[in-house]
């Protein structure tokens, strides 16, 4: 949202956090969720710790953080187009099915005494490849289980329910472990698959019908780059998000080395660490008043601020009863922006490329947090943790004028399909195998109103986004030198089934620059399509 709908809107959004709640499926899911990531949670602490039992090194311990990592990097797109092409209830449910079975079979190996360091490594791979495959489509489920309004307090209470199972994962790890042995965790995280396969199996999913053809897993993932690339508002969002994740990272980076050089023992690191998660709590409970007052923009920037002045503070703190209440502190303003980020992404694409758009916030959101770790942390070591800090720390809150030239846009948007265009009656003579036929050329005529030229070609470049966004390869608005105020557009697509997907394309959003262009044009303007003669003759 934006300061001038926001008003307009604070009324709608002062429902309180817990409204989502009201929801049954909403809130099952996220008790059943909770759980489940507990689970996670004991699941890595179980690995880690399994891994230094079978004395196979720090670079063996190491690489048991990277294989839980590497699958969101190279499934990320896949993995976003197949929550878009595929029923998302299905594909769900299928993932925690495959992440259960994996855990079953790592559990049985341990109690079995045949782990061995590899197999250890291959089997947190494959676990978390089925995380990081589900995770563009839970995230796209959730504008389908809650209202619009309630989006940024279902994204908090996804956040309180985290930092919850943060803290009580690891710390339930350590006391089953420490009683039964590893096997036992990963037994737990077994067993904590159930709830969420138990609710999303009872979830009757309102069936979405499709007209248009259904689309390729390479097919979708070149269309999610295209809409992002041609979507102004997302590249704000996604530009907002990389450069502030990149520097704000050297406070998660670089926490533990404060820890260590406050307080040696690693219940001070824990307790900072506890200290960032109820942090975040507090900053979800308050996040709802805060956005019944304020813009989305104040609120983000002002997050921002107050985290990067945090991260300068630490450098000037030497105790854990001072540290502490500034961790706190980050924790509340870390919350407040990615929170209100992660609703605005999902507010910004629509159904047909929700979950692919996820996945490319995910990379940029992971990408960023990794690059900014590594470059925080040589920094660091160049030069010493403080300088990391403070230069991460100022660059945080500087971040914030990018609010001047690169405002968070309006998330109000209606994203309703609004597929009006009219198909053509296609002739005998090509009706046949006409789907894969392309590449397609559609013209449209348009007799402006002289006087409205200047201002159509502007608007017809404005339009030009979302012919592009919608599957457009190459587009041009062009004059007729024969006939007085008459303007062509002309745009290829690559196939006759990639321009049905276009009418479904569409939105509602779109209808007020439709609107412009007709306001500048007499009569109803001349469609025509074409195929290209060579593929229709074969």
């Amino acid at each position: 949202m934006v300061l001038d709908t926001e008003k307009g809107l604070a009324k709608r959004d002062s429902g309180g956090l817990g409204r989502p709640l009201r929801v049954p499926l909403f809130r099952n899911l996220l008790m059943a969720d909770l759980v489940s990531d507990i689970g996670t949670f004991m699941q890595n602490v179980g690995a880690a710790w399994l891994m230094v039992s079978l004395h196979a090194g720090p670079g063996y311990v190491a690489l048991v953080q990277t294989a839980a990592s590497l699958p969101y990097f190279l499934l990320a797109l896949p993995a976003g187009s197949a929550g878009d092409i595929f029923d998302r209830r299905k594909l769900v449910l299928s993932t925690e099915v495959w992440m259960m079975a994996v855990a079953l079979l790592l559990a049985i190996l341990t109690m079995s005494g045949l782990t061995s360091p590899w197999l250890l490594l291959a089997l947190t791979f494959a676990l978390s490849a089925g995380d990081a495959f589900e995770t563009p489509t839970w995230r796209a489920i959730l504008p389908e289980l809650v209202s619009k309004d309630d989006l940024a307090s279902a994204s908090a209470l996804n956040g309180i329910e985290f930092n919850l199972a943060r803290a009580v994962g690891p710390a339930a790890a350590g006391m089953v472990i420490a009683v039964a042995g590893v096997s036992a965790a990963f037994v737990a995280n077994v067993l904590s698959f159930f709830g969420v396969i138990l609710v999303v199996a009872r979830w009757k999913r309102p069936f979405r019908k499709q007209t248009a053809p259904p689309e390729t897993m390479v097919g979708a993932t070149f269309a999610a780059v295209r809409y992002v690339r041609n979507s102004p508002a997302i590249l704000t969002v996604l530009a907002r998000t990389g450069i502030i994740l990149f520097l704000s990272s050297s406070l998660f980076a670089l926490l533990p080395s404060v820890a260590k050089s406050v307080d040696g023992r690693a219940i001070g690191y824990g307790l900072l660490l506890g200290c960032f998660g109820l942090g975040a709590i507090g900053g979800a409970l308050v996040m709802q008043r805060l956005r019944a007052r304020f813009s989305t923009e104040t609120i983000v920037s002002a997050g921002v601020v107050i985290l990067g002045a945090a991260i300068v503070a630490i450098t000037r703190l030497h105790r854990l009863s001072t540290l502490a209440p500034v961790i706190l502190v980050s924790g509340a303003a870390w919350v407040l922006f990615i929170s209100l980020i992660n609703a605005l992404v999902q507010n910004l694409a629509p159904d047909w490329v929700r979950a692919r758009v996820l996945a490319i916030f995910t990379l940029v959101y992971m990408g960023s947090f990794a690059l900014g770790s590594a470059a925080w942390g040589g920094v660091a070591q160049y030069r010493s943790v403080r300088f990391a800090l403070v230069y991460s720390g100022f660059g945080t809150v500087a971040s914030a004028i990018l609010a001047m030239f690169a405002k968070l846009p309006d998330s109000t948007a209606d994203l309703t399909p609004w597929n009006h265009w009219r198909l053509p009656v296609i002739v005998k003579a090509v009706s046949e195998n006409l789907l894969d036929v392309g590449p397609v050329l559609v013209t449209i005529e348009y007799s402006v109103v002289a006087e409205s030229e200047s201002k159509f070609v502007n608007t017809m470049r404005q339009y030009e986004r979302v012919r592009r966004r919608d599957g457009a390869y190459t587009w041009g608005i062009y004059r007729d030198i024969e006939v007085a105020n008459r303007f062509v557009e002309v745009f290829l697509v690559h196939s006759w089934a990639e321009h049905l997907r276009q009418h479904e394309r569409l939105t509602k959003a779109d209808k007020e620059l439709e609107q412009q262009v007709y306001s500048c044009v007499t009569g109803e303007p001349k469609v025509r399509h074409l195929l290209y003669a060579d593929s229709t003759s074969r």
